[in-house]
């Protein structure tokens, strides 16, 4: 037996199918009395909504493609979870991609979604400016962890957050940092780096940079040794993953976190807690990330294109056994250190 399709129910209810589907899909642009009639007869043919050819004909797929540049990075965990669940309360599918730290990968899934999506959260970003802009003039995009003019944005407040990790370590004694920088196409790891010199010059402090690494554990090792060399006192490492391979590797070498070095971290995952020392680390309500960016997406048709809001949630470092009282005795510093490289 054949299945009844939305032309027959339209047909049978003397309506347009154009109809039929906005009583499924948005109820409210229909009348109570057709909406009524259209869902007895819906019921006596015993139809049941497809939800390609609703598509077809609504052009909404009901369904919002969330790109993260790792998904082995226990950092999108929260994220993921905050949007996924803004995303189902208005019935609204998440479809997770994972970009590979690759900004190949990520803008060949981008373009082969887009025709089968209603719109893009990008996490962390490492798509050139101009393909961002590309993809959001094809569907609407909303970026997590990145700001780019015009385009929709939810970060948190990195640079309250640098100016706390400063202030924590300046209190300790240290007289100088050294930053482990991540990707270097990632915005967020420029940002940080701004915000640290910022705040390292309002309080006196020397601040360096090594890098770029790869945000990885397995990463550490050589950034730990880059670190060891230069001198460093107090590190910062671009996320935690960085921060916990830096620590495994200083235990290696038989030197002591954090009577010998501190170390911080970003993004305050699960395993920050439970890795020995635990880790310093700048955290936030990352599941608020995820939620925002899903309501900014949603509501994209309300807003023009000169206005894109830009969401910016607080920060907090949460205070572990990585980071103490600065040495008496400093490390020498290897030549050619830099006191602010760029």
């Amino acid at each position: 037996m054949a299945r009844t399709t939305i032309y027959d129910v339209a047909s049978a209810a003397g309506v347009a199918t154009s109809t039929v589907s906005r009583a499924f899909s948005r109820p409210g642009r229909v009348s109570a009395v057709t909406r009524e009639r259209i869902m007895r007869v819906a019921a006596e043919l015993d139809y049941r909504p497809n939800p390609h050819a609703r598509a077809l004909l609504s052009g909404k797929h009901q369904t919002v493609a969330m790109v993260v540049s790792d998904i082995t990075n226990p950092h999108y965990f929260e994220l993921i979870r905050g949007a996924e669940m803004r995303a189902r309360v208005s019935e609204y599918t998440l479809l997770l991609v994972n970009a590979e730290e690759s900004p190949r990968v990520e803008w060949e899934q981008i373009q082969r979604l887009s025709p089968a999506v209603d719109g893009f959260l990008l996490a962390a970003s490492r798509l050139p400016d101009e393909n961002l802009q590309q993809v959001a003039a094809q569907r609407p995009v909303v970026l997590i962890s990145r700001e780019l003019p015009g385009l929709a944005s939810v970060v948190l407040d990195h640079g309250e957050g640098c100016r706390q990790i400063v202030a924590h370590l300046a209190s300790l004694g240290h007289r100088d940092l050294v930053y482990l920088a991540g990707p270097r196409n990632s915005w967020m790891a420029a940002t940080r780096w701004a915000a640290l010199q910022s705040a390292a010059e309002q309080v006196g402090m020397g601040v360096r940079r090594i890098g770029p690494f790869t945000p990885k554990a397995t990463q550490g090792g050589a950034a730990a040794d880059g670190a060891v060399n230069d001198g460093a006192t107090a590190v910062v490492a671009h996320n935690d993953l960085l921060a916990i391979g830096v620590m495994q590797r200083l235990s290696q070498r038989g030197i002591r976190v954090p009577e010998d070095v501190s170390v911080v971290g970003f993004d305050d995952i699960f395993a920050a807690d439970v890795c020995t020392p635990g880790l310093t680390t700048l955290g936030g309500a990352h599941v608020d990330v995820g939620r925002a960016a899903v309501e900014l997406l949603l509501t994209a048709g309300s807003r023009t294109a000169d206005d894109q809001p830009r969401v910016v949630l607080p920060t907090a470092l949460v205070l572990r056994r990585s980071t103490g009282n600065a040495p008496t005795t400093r490390p020498r510093r290897s030549r050619g250190s830099q006191r602010s490289a760029s």
